[in-house]
C-alpha cells in the first residue's frame, strides 16, 4: 500500500514539471520588471517605443499567468474532477469561468501581432492600429470579471469541503510561488493595465507621429472596454448587496426580484395621527417600490418584517405639515395608506431624504394634503392630526371632550364631529369595504342625497379655512395676542390672504375651517415695542383700539411689522423680493 500511495505521489509530481519550468518566468519579483533593449537605463530610444517594449514584455509575463491558470491550475483540477476524487467538474468550470478562451486569444494572436511589430518597428512604428484591430475581443473579460468573487468564494468553500481539492491546489502552488487567488486576479487587474500604458504611449508620440490617430482611436476602444469591465463588477454588487436585502426582508416571493435597484435605506420616525407619538420604523426605497418596515424583537431569519408596500408608479410625495411639534415631517401616500414620516436627525438629513424620493418618484407635490376629487375612495388620505384643529372642519362646531369628540373621515382625512361622520360607504383602496365618512364624501361617492339642514347658509366672513388661505397668503405663523393688561394671553394660526389683503384672521389652530376672530387692518399705526422678558413685541394702534402680539423670532416680529405696515396704507400687493406664499412653521 506504500509503495502505490508513493507511485501516486510521483505520477502526480511528474505532472507539476510544467509547472516548475515557468518558475522564473512568473516570479512575483522580475514578471514586470523585464526589460529589453530598448529600456536599458540611458537608452536613447524614443519614449513611445520604451513604452511599446514594456507592453510587450508585460503581455509576455501575463501569458505566462494565463499559461498557469489554464493549462495547469484547470486541466489538472478538471483531471481530477473527471476521476470523481476532488470536485464535481461543473464546480471546476464556474472556477475559472471563460478563462481558456482569455489565454487562447493572447497567446494565439495579440501577443504574436505585439511580437511581430516590434521587430517591424524601424520602418513601421506603429502599435495602435493592432490594439485597434484586436481590442473589440477584449470584452470577453466582463463574463471572467463578473464571475471572479464567486470563483474565489468557491476556492474558498470546496477548500474545506475537500482535503484532496486543497491538497492539489496547494501542491501547484508550491511550484508557482502565489497562490491560485493571486493568480486569478491578473484577468481583472489587466485591462486597467492596458488603459494606463496605453495613455503614456499616446502622451509620448510625437505629433509627427503616424501612430497619432490610430492610437488615440486604440485609447478610446480600451476606455469603453475598461468601462464594460467596470459594469460588470458593478453588476456583480448591485446583485450581492440586493441579495443581502432580501435575505434581511425574509426572501419573500413577491419581493425578490433581481431587476430591482436599492436606491436608499434606514431608519425613520412614524408619526401616529392620533396620540401624537413617535415611533421607529424602517425604509426600504427601489426602483419600483417603497418598503414599510418593523424591526423584528426576535431576529430569528429575517430581520424585518414589511408591514406596508407602496409601488413607486402610484406613490405621491409631499411637503410636511406646519407643526413645529413634529418639524420637516414629510408625507409619502400609496393607494392603500398614507404614512407621515420624520427623519431622525434634523434638519440636513431631511432634506437629504426628500431628495432622495424626489428621484424616486415623478414630482413632488406642496401645499395640503387633501385628496383631489377623482381620488376619493381610491387612495388612502392623509388624516389631518388632532391637535391641528379645534373644530369640526364641516359644521365648524368646536369640539370637546364629552359631547363632541373626533372622528377621522376615512375618505378625506378631514377631523370630523360625530354628527358629520355618521355615514358609511364602501371605499376601493380597502378593497371596497365599507368606512366611516364624512356627509360631503358619503354624497360624493354613493350619489344618494342628503337632507341638509343648514342648506342655504350663507358662508360668514370668517368661515374661511385656516390651511386654505395659509396657501396663498401675504403671511402667515403662529402668534401670540395679549391681554389687555400684557400678561397672558392665546395663541393662534395669524393669516393675511392674499385675496383679502387688508384683513388679518386670527385661528385656533392651522388646520381650522373658520377663523374665530378678524382685523381690518386699514388705518392702523403698526408699533415696535422693546424686547421684554426676552419676548419680541409689536403693536397694532387706532384710535383707543391697541393689540399687542408676540413673535417667536425678532426676524418674524420684522416681517410681520412690515407686512402689517403695508396693509394698514392700504397696499395689497406684496413687497418686491417677498415672497407672497411665505407661512412659518406652527406649534
Amino acid at each position: 500500500e506504500n509503495k502505490e500511495e508513493e507511485q501516486q505521489q510521483n505520477q502526480r509530481r511528474l505532472s507539476f514539471k510544467c509547472v516548475r519550468s515557468f518558475r522564473h518566468k512568473i516570479s512575483e519579483d522580475n514578471w514586470r520588471r523585464r526589460q529589453g533593449p530598448g529600456l536599458e537605463p540611458g537608452s536613447k530610444e524614443p519614449e513611445e517605443k520604451k513604452i511599446a517594449l514594456e507592453l510587450l514584455e508585460t503581455e509576455q509575463a501575463y501569458v505566462n499567468r494565463l499559461h498557469l491558470l489554464d493549462q495547469v491550475f484547470y486541466t489538472e483540477l478538471m483531471k481530477e474532477a473527471k476521476n470523481g476524487k476532488t470536485v464535481p467538474e461543473e464546480v471546476v468550470k464556474m472556477i475559472f469561468s471563460n478563462i481558456s478562451s482569455i489565454y487562447q486569444f493572447h497567446a494565439k494572436f495579440f501577443l504574436p501581432e505585439l511580437q511581430k511589430r516590434m521587430e517591424d518597428w524601424s520602418c513601421n512604428p506603429r502599435i495602435g492600429d493592432v490594439i485597434q484591430k484586436l481590442a473589440p475581443f477584449l470584452k470577453m473579460y466582463g463574463e471572467y470579471v463578473k464571475n471572479f468573487d464567486k470563483a474565489v468564494e468557491l476556492i474558498t468553500v470546496w477548500s474545506e469541503k475537500s482535503p484532496p481539492f486543497q491538497e492539489l491546489i496547494a501542491d501547484i502552488q508550491v511550484c508557482a510561488n502565489l497562490t491560485l487567488q493571486h493568480h486569478m486576479l491578473e484577468p481583472v487587474q489587466r485591462i486597467p493595465r492596458y488603459e494606463l500604458l496605453l495613455k503614456d504611449y499616446v502622451r509620448k508620440l510625437p505629433p509627427e507621429s503616424p501612430d497619432q490617430d490610430n492610437a488615440e482611436k486604440a485609447l478610446e476602444m480600451i476606455f469603453m472596454v475598461a468601462k464594460h469591465s467596470n459594469a460588470a463588477i458593478a453588476e456583480m454588487e448591485r446583485l450581492q448587496k440586493l441579495w443581502v436585502v432580501y435575505q434581511r426582508l425574509g426572501l419573500e416571493d413577491d419581493i425578490v426580484d433581481p431587476s430591482n435597484e436599492l436606491i436608499k435605506e434606514g431608519p425613520i420616525q412614524k408619526i401616529s395621527t392620533r396620540n401624537k407619538s413617535t415611533s421607529e420604523k424602517y425604509l426600504f426605497l427601489f426602483n419600483n417600490m417603497l418598503l414599510y418596515c418593523v424591526p423584528k424583537v426576535i431576529q430569528v431569519g429575517a430581520e424585518f418584517q414589511v408591514h406596508l408596500r407602496i409601488d413607486v408608479d402610484s406613490m405621491k410625495v409631499r411637503q410636511e405639515l406646519n407643526d413645529t411639534q413634529f418639524p420637516h415631517t414629510f408625507l409619502v401616500s400609496g393607494k392603500q395608506r398614507t404614512l407621515e414620516l420624520q427623519p431622525p436627525r434634523l434638519p440636513l438629513q431631511k432634506e437629504k431624504r426628500s431628495e432622495t424620493f424626489k428621484t424616486a418618484v415623478h414630482g413632488l407635490e406642496t401645499g395640503t394634503p387633501a385628496l383631489k376629487t377623482e381620488e376619493l375612495g381610491r387612495r388612502a388620505p392623509q388624516w389631518v392630526r388632532d391637535n391641528l384643529v379645534t373644530m369640526c372642519m364641516r359644521c365648524k362646531e368646536p369640539f370637546n371632550a364629552i359631547v363632541r369628540r373626533r372622528h377621522h373621515c376615512r375618505a378625506c382625512g378631514y377631523v370630523v364631529c360625530a354628527r358629520c361622520s355618521d355615514y358609511r360607504a364602501e371605499l376601493q383602496y380597502d378593497r371596497n369595504r365599507l368606512n366611516r365618512v364624512c356627509q360631503e364624501c358619503y354624497v360624493f361617492l354613493t350619489g344618494h342625497v342628503v337632507l341638509e339642514d343648514r342648506e342655504g347658509k350663507h358662508k360668514g366672513i370668517l368661515e374661511k379655512g385656516a390651511a386654505e388661505v395659509s396657501g396663498k397668503s401675504l403671511l402667515c405663523s403662529s402668534l401670540q395676542l395679549l391681554d389687555k393688561n400684557g400678561k397672558g394671553g392665546t395663541r393662534g394660526w395669524f393669516v393675511i390672504p392674499q385675496d383679502d389683503p387688508l384683513v388679518l384672521y386670527i385661528y385656533a389652530a392651522p388646520q381650522d375651517v373658520r377663523a374665530h376672530t378678524s382685523i381690518p387692518l386699514l388705518g392702523y399705526q403698526v408699533k415696535d415695542l422693546p424686547q421684554g422678558d426676552s419676548r419680541h413685541l409689536f403693536q397694532l394702534a387706532q384710535s383707543r383700539q391697541l393689540y399687542t402680539f408676540v413673535a417667536d423670532t425678532e426676524e418674524l416680529k420684522r416681517r410681520w411689522m412690515r407686512v402689517m405696515a403695508r396693509s394698514a396704507a392700504g397696499i395689497t400687493r406684496p413687497e418686491e423680493g417677498e415672497d407672497a406664499d411665505s407661512c412659518e412653521e406652527a406649534d
